[in-house]
């Protein structure tokens, strides 16, 4: 049995609407610290063994929690499990940082970025590209129903960089306006396929069919070393519009062959061979 504590953080990760794979990631160190300050010894063994099934069922479709779990070892040490929980901070914090630096090259002057959802791993390659002083535009989904890209928006702003809202259905339209497409992933499978916020398929196709490249940018631990995308489930969230039951699926696959390539701290992997 988990402490209230722990159970507390795990419950404010699944209710979580528009940050995305990353910081639940990131936040899910937060339980294993709240554990580590609780328990020792035999009974922090035990958690650590329900938590390897815990922390991925807060959202199975992301590879971030998969692999955080993976990363934790089962000690009845607290100094240790503090230690691990510490170190993937770090290297979650030093990959985001390394593909602000990667991604920002693929933005030339005046560039127009098309993009969909919050991606905090874009929104780094946005404020790196505007540290070295890049000129370019962003245009930008409001990305219904949790509207994930106003969340986005209200951040270019304080950046001060140029940026337009489209509703989710005008993808189509404004994909032929871009030069260059720019999105996250929750998971990103063996074989090559980006799992994403529902309507990053149709973003790669209108792309594919106006000749716009498209990459989608993803610190390594969100590569997934097992899954491939038939086997991912993809989580759908009860959601309803005056009293008629929407369809809501949280995230849809995109295949390796509309995918230019995965931006990620260890450089750029072209799916589905370098993933």
């Amino acid at each position: 049995m988990l402490p209230p504590e722990v159970r507390s953080i795990l419950e404010e990760m699944r209710s979580e609407r528009i940050r995305g794979a990353s910081w639940l990631a990131v936040k899910g160190t937060d339980a294993y610290i709240a554990l580590a300050n609780i328990l020792k010894g035999e009974e922090l063994e035990n958690a650590l063994r329900e938590m390897k099934k815990e922390v991925p069922a807060v959202n199975r479709t992301m590879a971030s929690l998969y692999n955080l779990a993976r990363f934790m070892p089962v000690t009845g040490n607290p100094e240790v499990v503090r230690a691990k929980a510490e170190e993937f901070t770090r290297l979650a914090e030093e990959a985001k940082r390394e593909i602000g630096n990667i991604g920002s090259e693929l933005i030339d002057e005046n560039e127009v970025v098309i993009t969909h959802s919050f991606s905090s791993a874009v929104l780094e390659i946005f404020k790196t590209a505007k540290k070295k002083g890049k000129r370019f535009k962003v245009i930008l989904t409001e990305s219904a129903p949790d509207y994930e890209g106003i969340a986005l928006a209200g951040e270019l702003e304080k950046l001060g960089v140029p940026f337009e809202v489209i509703t989710d259905a005008q993808l189509g339209l404004f994909a032929g306006r871009a030069t260059l497409a720019l999105v996250g992933a929750d998971n990103v499978t063996s074989d090559g396929a980006v799992i994403n916020k529902a309507g990053t398929y149709p973003l790669a196709l209108a792309c594919h069919d106006n000749g716009v490249p498209f990459y989608a940018a993803a610190e390594s631990f969100k590569l997934h070393p097992g899954l491939t995308s038939e086997e991912v489930e993809i989580v759908e969230r009860p959601y309803a519009r005056r009293g008629y039951r929407v369809r809501n699926y949280l995230f849809d696959v995109t295949p390796w062959r509309y995918i230019r390539g995965v931006i990620t701290e260890l450089g750029i992997l072209v799916p589905p061979k370098e993933i």
